[in-house]
């Protein structure tokens, strides 16, 4: 056992545990528009069983979250897509 104290610095000024934010899907010049009816969007950001994703996986904004999930809740209304997947 040394008595020098072995410090491994990260690679050139990176952080060791830092990622990187990820940009909304849903907000930019190409960004889709939320459209209940667009029920192809909207599957996109549900899971397999049929629960909406949180925006934390997915990468959505909060305003567009909320979108997103007022269109989801009114294309399940609407008999547009299921309330549960099977």
């Amino acid at each position: 056992m040394s008595a020098e104290a072995t410090t491994e610095r990260p690679a050139a000024g990176r952080r060791p545990f830092f990622r990187r934010r990820k940009t909304c899907p849903l907000t930019g010049p190409n960004a889709p528009t939320i459209d209940y009816k667009d029920v192809k969007l909207l599957l996109r950001f549900t899971s397999e069983r049929g629960k909406i994703v949180p925006s934390r996986i997915t990468a959505v904004s909060n305003k567009k979250q909320r979108e997103l999930a007022r269109a989801i809740k009114r294309a399940r209304f609407l008999a547009l897509m299921p309330y549960i997947l099977k």
